[in-house]
């Protein structure tokens, strides 16, 4: 048995030994009348048969909350793992002390002739019983306020650090739009445009300013409008469009009634460098990327072929993505990589 099991919260040794031995001894005194400082004093009889049911109910209880949180280990559950936990602790402690209590009657027995006004066999299952049922209750209480507790503290610990991934990976956006190789690349491609097609030019300065405010502007999002996120998509697949020309073909079937829903900011706009930054872009291999919904969920889609040299890695990815997700809720982001395809779904909200 793992006694500082998570399921349970700490090291409860101390508490079993401590508990067992506190409950075989206020038992019988509370609820049949023994005494320890005064006649009729607290027989070894009746103290070790209320040990042996103490413990066993103990235990047992233990095991089954355990259980039960394994068996239903998220938060939406709890009130079902509550009730069948209850359930099956309140049955197995009547069961077990009965059971021992029939198996213990005949040395019990003579305890009755020492009393000055033995008590019924009725009156005795009565309070064994009750007994039972209110140290069990007590003993449930303990580990159910030390569980909440520590779940609470674990809860607030990991919404923290969620917040921390969050505002990191917003800032590693930002980042990546104002690094050398982005402007680098922006630059060269202004500059090839402007000798041939100036109007284009200017569309060029005019989206990339779009993609720069928008990233300005949703860096203290936790989301925002689907959109909103594809307005600024097809500005940043603008740029990529001109840079690569036919090599790049970009789709966005999105419906009507989606665009209300919620997204993570940049999450678009990183899975679409991400497959430009690591999948092959040329005239024999053009490169295609495919946005659609599906399901409550948005489908990121692009062709595989990975280049033998990926460029250096930028800190945004797939685990920021996820990250922010988390902090949200319990919808996971789910990747999936074929023969010719990687595929991304981002949950809506």
């Amino acid at each position: 048995m793992r006694w500082a099991n998570d399921k349970i919260g700490f090291d409860d040794r101390l508490v079993i030994v401590l508990g067992i031995l506190g409950f075989s001894v206020m038992v019988p005194v509370v609820f049949f009348n023994w005494h320890i400082w005064e006649p009729p004093y607290l027989p070894w009889q009746a103290f070790w048969p209320c040990f042996l049911i103490t413990a066993t109910i103990w235990l047992g209880c233990r095991y089954i909350m355990v259980w039960s949180r394994k068996r239903y280990p998220r938060f939406a559950d709890v009130r079902r793992r509550l009730w069948v936990q209850n359930s099956l602790i309140l049955l197995y402690a009547l069961v077990a002390n009965n059971g021992i209590g029939t198996l213990t009657d005949g040395i019990c027995e003579p305890l009755i002739k020492l009393r000055a006004h033995p008590r019924s066999a009725t009156d005795i299952l009565v309070g064994s019983n009750a007994a039972a049922i209110l140290c069990t209750v007590l003993v449930v209480a303990i580990y159910e306020s030390i569980y909440f507790i520590n779940e609470l503290r674990k809860s607030v610990i990991e919404k923290e650090q969620l917040k921390r991934d969050t505002l990191q990976a917003q800032l590693n956006a930002l980042r990546i739009q104002v690094n050398p190789h982005f402007l680098f690349n922006n630059l060269n491609t202004l500059s090839a445009v402007i000798p041939d097609n100036p109007s284009q030019a200017v569309d060029f300065v005019q989206q990339l300013s779009k993609v720069y405010r928008h990233i300005l502007e949703v860096k203290d999002e936790q989301s925002i409008l689907l959109k909103e996120e594809l307005e600024v998509l097809e500005s940043y697949a603008f740029l990529m469009k001109t840079r690569f020309g036919e090599n790049l073909d970009i789709s966005i079937r999105v419906a009507e009634e989606k665009l209300h829903q919620r997204i993570v900011p940049l999450s678009l706009q990183i899975l679409m460098e991400n497959a430009i930054k690591h999948n092959i872009v040329s005239s024999a291999k053009p490169l295609h990327i495919d946005i659609s919904t599906e399901e409550g969920r948005l489908i990121v889609k692009n062709t595989l072929q990975k280049k033998n040299q990926s460029m250096e890695s930028t800190g945004i990815g797939l685990d920021n993505i996820r990250n922010r997700y988390r902090l949200l809720g319990d919808r996971v982001v789910e990747v999936a990589e074929g023969p010719g395809s990687f595929t991304v779904a981002i949950p809506l909200m």
